[in-house]
């Protein structure tokens, strides 16, 4: 098999306040900001107007970008992530529910505080 022309580095959100969306997903995953992590590889402390990255402090699954934008989420995300976890909890933490699991899917269909949408699959295991 050949070698694939690119793979996922990271992910990247936008976020017109970037800070407390890395602080809400962080809380949401159980992730931290690397800046936490590896201060040296990340030139803590970053400037508060610079993207945060956020990882899984065990280092699985994929860093998260939240990137400072101007303007507001108007259109439903074309990429989304997907989340195993307690719909429940999420909410509480202040999710919305867009879309309860139902006959046709088997997960719920969040967003977050600033409305970028995310699946949740209820944990199997």
């Amino acid at each position: 098999m050949a070698d694939a022309p690119a793979r996922v580095k990271d992910f990247c959100l936008d976020a017109v306040d970037h800070q407390a969306q890395a602080d809400w997903w962080c809380a949401a995953l159980g992730y931290v900001r690397l800046t936490d992590l590896q201060p040296g590889d990340y030139q803590a402390p970053r400037p508060a107007e610079w993207p945060v990255p956020i990882a899984d402090p065990a280092g699985s699954g994929p860093v998260i970008w939240l990137n400072p934008v101007p303007e507001p989420k108007t259109v439903k995300n074309r990429m989304h992530l997907d989340v195993v976890g307690d719909t429940a909890a999420l909410l509480a933490a202040g999710a919305t529910l867009l879309r309860a699991k139902d006959d046709e899917v088997a997960w719920d269909v969040l967003a977050d505080p600033e409305g970028n949408e995310f699946c949740c699959f209820a944990d199997e295991g």
